[in-house]
């Protein structure tokens, strides 16, 4: 190799890296260089002396750094097989750059700082400490030099602790020698960070005030950020000992650098990093230095600095880490203070908590959240709930948080000084919303919490809000709402104030009635407020919604003075027929369409009836009467309420008979209640309409053209008639129940009898009533399921061919997509008759389906022994499937088939939930395989599908169903066939969950996963059994991966235990297993999945591979496979002689074999792997003679000298 070589090649290069970084360049040449460039630094054997010509400080800068990347290039790829000198040839000039081949600390580019530390690290990775024994005294020398040397040394040690520790990108061996050697040389080099930290901080502080110092000052504090950035990557893992070391040294000066402007960010992140540490209570102790007189002096004034300057981003920065820094000194506090231990309540405590305050009071609606989890833990503490100096504290909190629970501070608008902080916290309105309501939520509870501590001062508070509220003028603020002119939006000051100081009284009520003794609990004053509530009349249906809250959070005082109770009726009665509009402004046969804060207003006071009679029926009791001929009254008028506004009403009568506890009496009353809606579906006409698809289309007039589609629609009214029939049926349904106190069940007569296991059978007083209208509800189900026929689909109205269609509020939930704010109060509800049909189509399904899914659990017996229901529920829930969207069959398995299964006595297994079970799964079965089949080709020809006319968004939406109809049913299958000791199935919440919910990486299935009674039943026929098998493990390769984590660990292997004893075929064994190598290949990248995959193949592997030697042959064809390591795993499981390795070896031996299976992240499919060798180890005795071979192996001459300075 030549001087000409390396110099013409380098020439080459530099005009191949000029050309990539030109933007000027053609696409063409800038591939072909890349392609010179990546083939030069694979395959040309003179790397080396061309990577260190390009790095020479002659060179430009992008030059430099590509001569750099060479050589780090050399050391991950080239290392292991480089010979010896040449190491110590690139490693001493490497060396040498860092001495004197770079430009000086404040003029060198940072990328040139950390390729060169990159380069440093990735040699001691692979040889130190064994064969480079002095590399920390050579950084030590080097530190020497000046500032530019040792700011590299900093970056070096940071990203080695980076790599070692925290990322841990290396071998386990290596990784363990670097960090056992680090760790006995720890004192050294915290000594060294800390003096380097101290010497460059007095140089700049010296210096920095003269001018003609001033590029010898910022050199300085340059080595001063770089140092504390390195002790930040050391903080958080070395001994406690080495932080509180010298009287705690190191806190002092990072608590005196806080006033420090160039240093203080970097000075509160190491002093986080220090006070968050966990680990042993005593090792913690010392960090209560924090609460000393200068520590606290420190940090106060320098909150107080950065406060004082305004809102700049540096100083805003630093005040939520100091914010942070209060908040983990007040956990250490909480951690440490305890009955047992010797802390004493430190004597600053007050000072603690006045600037603690400070922070909850800050403008920043994002430091004002950041405090919350502290004063939870403070209230919550068994010792520091009872210091008087937090007592004092609570009516300072609670004023706070009245201020606190005032939304404002939108980053799009300027009427607040919260808007300013809020637009570097958020990126839009609607995030700043989200954040707004979990952060108040989060109010609520620490509000609870301190009037725990304190039940009156919050009432009292509370009261004066109120009070002042509603004697305060309406601000409506500049922008009107649409609901009518001088109402209040959502962003009206009037109603900001009214919605903070609801939610204020709500919380401290509540927990005030909790907290304090029955004589205790001030009567005379809620009484006093419930009138002035009651009083208060308003046009405004915001501040009416608010009121209707305070008139139920201030409804508990009515329980002692029960006079009270028909006014609080009257109130909510008047509520519930609210209108903006007088009724003469419009014509009667159409609705106005009401805005949503007018249905809001209704809904709300229906809903609070219901609570009332739910919560308090012995209360109402008493006035059953007076509410019945008002619900009477209000339901005499077809047009004065919604039908949704009619049934809570009605089912609010239904709750309160529940209290008669007299079986006839409610009977006959649910009867006469039922009375209009029996006449009405069972009449000849709709009994037509309900079992001819053609009659009920044209019924409901979704076959007409419509000319004008907001005023007109001719058969809103024959809608409103089948809506209300099912809204009742549902109501009474849900709502009418037999005592709950056995005696009573007995003496009012609803004991029928006892079950064969000794359990009493109740009779529901509704049961005659709601099985008459049963054969025209299965109807209907069998005609709305009919609708979705192609021939039906092409009978729909012009208007209203997407009348069967998702709604846009359903499909943006779907996507995860906001509602817009305004919109969600200000709009009419429905704009066309469009959505309004499409609104009855989807609400009408669900809430047949809700009927069937409630029937089970009200009317037991009565609904299970219906004779052939089990046929009918075939002949009309599950007809015409096929056609059924996503959309439509995941309520449908959600709200009927899981509650009616569930609910379901053992007895009628065989009659009725196997029959019907059966013939669902197998279909689901074969519905869902298609559907993924569909998905995979698609992501398969994704590139080419420009001209397709199914839009992207369209896409999404039906993957995204898909996706949720999948862990819909694999929640069903897991339900009816795994007993749930120990597994909670949260349904609703976990089916809608996001994808990224957090994977639990701790998968060892619940021990007591066993199948329940009825799994067992539907595992002994056999095509169901099938079905679900097949399902169950094929859906392990669909891309859901919370779905495939849930079946992995809930249901795959207690299904398949099941059938272990019988005779399986080879080739459904061998199948099962390769279904559960194909999901790791899918979803091998997720941790979770991960775990619980290699788990799963693992405990198949050992059960089934004695008795089918076809695993094995699986196995065998695993990319990579070790064949060896396979025979030796096989010869000990199946030598039943030898004494058993321990399962955890055994199963990590396992998880080695299949690694060639496990899918891995997009990032690193790619990727060229880096291979690090073990080197000779540290800490085991090796016998001498060995030693000394291994030592000079390697050209005769001894390794260990390898790396000598």
């Amino acid at each position: 190799m030549s001087a000409e070589q390396v110099s013409s090649l380098c020439e080459q290069l530099v005009k191949a890296v000029t050309v990539i970084m030109d933007p000027a360049s053609t696409q063409r040449y800038r591939l072909e260089a890349l392609k010179f460039c990546e083939e030069f630094k694979e395959k040309c054997p003179i790397c080396v002396p061309c990577g260190l010509k390009l790095a020479e400080k002659t060179q430009t800068a992008i030059v430099r750094h590509f001569g750099l990347q060479i050589l780090e290039h050399v050391v991950k790829f080239r290392w292991n097989n480089m010979p010896r000198l040449e190491k110590v040839y690139l490693k001493n000039n490497v060396m040498g750059l860092i001495s004197s081949g770079t430009q000086s600390i404040l003029e060198e580019e940072s990328h040139i700082k950390d390729v060169l530390s990159r380069i440093v690290v990735e040699m001691i990775k692979r040889e130190w400490p064994q064969h480079w024994p002095d590399m920390l005294k050579e950084l030590d020398t080097l530190s020497k030099q000046g500032e530019t040397q040792t700011e590299l040394v900093m970056f070096i040690l940071l990203r080695l602790a980076e790599d070692v520790v925290t990322f841990q990108t290396l071998p386990t061996q290596r990784r363990r020698d670097i960090q056992q050697t680090l760790t006995q040389n720890m004192e050294k080099i915290f000594s060294f960070l800390l003096t380097t930290l101290q010497q460059n901080v007095n140089k700049y502080r010296r210096m920095k005030a003269d001018l003609a110092q001033e590029p010898k000052a910022q050199a300085n504090c340059r080595v001063g950020i770089a140092a504390l950035n390195t002790l930040a990557g050391y903080i958080d893992w070395v001994a406690l000992s080495h932080i509180t070391a010298d009287n705690c040294k190191l806190l002092e000066m990072l608590c005196l650098l806080l006033n420090e402007p160039e240093l203080q960010i970097g000075a509160a992140e190491c002093l986080l990093i220090a006070v968050s540490r966990k680990g042993k209570l005593e090792d913690r102790k010392p960090l209560m230095v924090l609460f000393g007189d200068v520590a606290m002096h420190y940090i106060l004034s320098a909150a107080q600095t950065a406060d004082g300057e305004g809102l700049v981003e540096k100083h805003y920065v630093f005040l939520k880490r100091l914010c942070q820094v209060l908040c983990a000194l007040g956990s250490q506090l909480c951690a440490l203070l305890g009955s047992d231990s010797d802390v004493e309540m430190p004597t600053n405590f007050g000072k603690y908590l006045d600037s603690f305050l400070a922070f909850t009071t800050h403008p920043s609606q994002f430091l004002r959240s950041s405090t919350q989890i502290t004063w939870g833990a403070l209230f919550r503490h068994e010792v520091l709930s009872r210091d008087p100096l937090l007592l004092a504290m609570i009516p300072k909190y609670l004023r706070a948080s009245m201020t606190n629970l005032v939304k404002v501070g939108f980053p799009s608008k300027t009427d607040s000084t919260s808007c300013e902080y809020s637009r570097f916290d958020f990126d839009s309105d609607e995030d700043f919303n989200a954040f707004f309501n979990s952060f108040r939520a989060q109010q609520g509870e620490v509000m609870r919490m301190a009037c725990r501590l304190d039940p009156r001062t919050g009432f009292q508070m509370a009261g004066e809000w109120l009070k002042y509220q509603l004697t305060a003028p309406v601000d409506t603020g500049p922008m009107n709402s649409k609901t009518g002119e001088g109402l209040c939006s959502i962003f009206s000051p009037s109603f900001v104030q009214w919605d903070a100081m609801t939610f204020f009284s709500e919380s401290v009520i509540s927990q005030m009635f909790r907290t304090l003794d029955k004589d205790e609990i001030p009567v005379n004053d809620g009484i006093d407020l419930l009138q002035l509530v009651l009083n208060f009349e308003t046009k405004d249906p915001l501040i009416l919604s608010c009121v209707l809250t305070n008139v139920s959070a201030l409804f508990p005082f009515v329980t002692y003075r029960p006079e009270y109770l028909p006014q609080v009726l009257s109130k909510l009665f008047a509520s519930v027929t609210f209108e903006v509009i007088e009724e003469s402004k419009f014509v009667m046969s159409v609705q106005a369409p009401r805005t949503r804060a007018v249905k809001n207003v209704r809904r709300h006071a229906c809903s609070s009836i219901i609570k009332m009679c739910r919560d308090y029926p012995q209360l109402v009791l008493p006035n059953f009467e007076m509410l019945y001929n008002h619900v009477k009254q209000l339901l005499s008028n077809e047009l004065l309420l919604t039908q949704m506004e009619k049934c809570a009403l009605m089912e609010a009568l239904v709750l309160i008979s529940n209290q008669f506890k007299d079986y006839e009496r409610q009977k006959a009353f649910l009867e006469e209640l039922m009375a209009p809606v029996a006449g009405l579906w069972l009449s000849p006409e709709m009994q037509r309409v309900l079992s001819d698809p053609e009659a009920f289309i044209s019924y409901v007039g979704a076959d007409n053209k419509i000319a004008d589609p907001v005023l007109e629609d001719p058969s809103g009214l024959n809608r409103s008639r089948i809506s209300f029939c099912v809204y009742t049926i549902l109501g009474v349904v849900k709502r009418a129940r037999w005592p709950t106190v056995p005696e009573e069940a007995k003496a009012g007569g609803f004991l029928v009898g006892y079950m064969p296991s000794g359990s009493p059978v109740y009779r529901n007083p509704c049961t005659e009533q709601v099985l008459k209208l049963l054969d025209n509800l299965l109807a209907l189900i069998r005609t709305h399921n009919n609708l979705y026929m192609p021939e039906m689909v092409a009978r729909l109205g012009e208007t209203f061919a997407k009348a069967l269609d998702m709604l846009e509020v359903e499909k943006n939930a779907i996507l995860g997509l906001p509602q817009p704010l305004l919109e969600l109060y200000d709009s009419p509800v429905y704009k066309t008759v469009l959505e309004r049909m499409q609104g009855f189509f989807c609400t009408l399904y669900d809430n047949c389906f809700h009927i069937l899914g409630n029937a089970g659990p009200s009317m037991q017996q009565d609904f299970y022994t219906v004779e052939g229901l089990a046929t009918q529920l075939l002949s009309s829930a599950f007809i015409n499937l096929n056609n059924i969207p996503d959309y439509r069959l995941r309520p449908m398995l959600r709200v009927f088939v899981k509650p009616l299964v569930l609910s379901c006595p053992s007895e009628n297994y065989e009659t009725l939930v196997c029959p019907m079970l059966g013939p669902l799964f197998t279909y689901l079965h074969m519905r869902l395989s298609q559907k993924w089949q569909v998905i995979s080709q698609r992501s398969m020809l994704c590139e080419d599908d420009a001209a397709d006319d199914n839009p992207e968004s369209q896409e999404m939406l039906e993957e995204q169903l898909v996706r949720l109809l999948t862990r819909e049913v694999m929640d069903l299958i897991t339900v009816c066939c795994v007993s749930k000791k120990g597994v909670e199935h949260n349904t609703t919440a976990a089916v809608d969950g996001d994808d990224d919910e957090a994977m639990a990486t701790e998968v060892t299935p619940p021990a007591s996963a066993e199948l329940t009674e009825l799994g067992k039943c539907l595992m002994k026929q056999e095509d169901v059994c099938t079905a679900l098998l097949i399902t169950a493990y094929a859906s392990l390769s669909w891309k859901d991966t919370l779905s495939c984590q849930r079946t992995t660990t809930q249901l795959c292997w207690p299904l398949l235990k099941q059938v272990l004893p019988g005779n399986l075929l080879p080739d459904a064994v061998s199948w099962f297993f390769t279904s559960v190598l194909k999901g790791l290949q899918t979803h091998g990248q997720h941790d979770g999945c991960m775990a619980a995959l290699v788990h799963l193949a693992f405990q198949i592997y050992e059960a089934l591979r004695p008795r089918y030697v076809e695993l094995k042959a699986v196995m065998e064809q695993i990319p990579d496979i070790q064949r060896d390591s396979l025979e030796q795993f096989d010869s000990k499981l199946l030598n039943p002689t030898l004494q058993k390795v321990a399962d955890k070896r055994r199963k990590d031996h396992f998880k080695r074999l299949i690694t060639g299976c496990i899918g891995k992240p997009l990032g690193e499919q790619f990727r060229k792997e880096v291979h690090i060798r073990n080197l000779p180890s540290l800490f085991k005795k090796v016998k001498p003679s060995l030693e000394t071979d291994v030592l000079e192996n390697e050209d005769g001459e001894g390794l260990t000298a390898l790396f000598e300075p």
